[in-house]
């Protein structure tokens, strides 16, 4: 593929989708979740949080997307490279907008492409991966 090949953007309609999918998932599941879908320059595309969501859970989904699309990884894959001794170990509190390595951010490709990156909170991190994994799978 040549890289000046043009890429849909990330549109409102992908990210709604994106989150009625990640909030399906959690329903099945019995979890209250907040979901965040950011395009890929940061900006919010969607966000909805379950009125039974704890309040934290919108700030940590925010944080998770925006993670997730700054290091082009899912948020699950990066927990151990910021511990104590690991390369990334300062990297959460090095930038101004504080980055937060919790799973539950996922990247949003199209065609091999970063075009946003969607976040889930409100469940234990492997659950939210998981919700958020399922949204991105859904994402034609």
């Amino acid at each position: 593929m040549s890289t000046n090949t043009a890429v849909a953007p990330l549109t409102i309609q992908d990210a709604e989708a994106l989150v009625a999918a990640a909030r399906r998932a959690a329903e099945a599941a019995g979890v209250a979740v907040s979901v965040t879908v950011l395009d890929a320059g940061g900006h919010l595309l969607a966000f909805r949080r379950d009125d039974r969501a704890v309040l934290i859970s919108g700030e940590t989904s925010t944080r998770k997307a925006y993670t997730a699309l700054q290091l082009d990884a899912p948020t699950a894959d990066l927990v151990a490279a910021v511990q104590p001794g690991a390369p990334f170990h300062t990297l959460p509190t090095a930038l101004d907008r504080p980055l937060l390595f919790i799973a539950g951010g996922v990247p949003v490709r199209r065609d091999g492409r970063l075009i946003g990156a969607v976040g889930v909170g409100g469940g234990a991190p492997e659950q939210d991966h998981g919700f958020a994994a399922t949204a991105v799978e859904t994402l034609a």
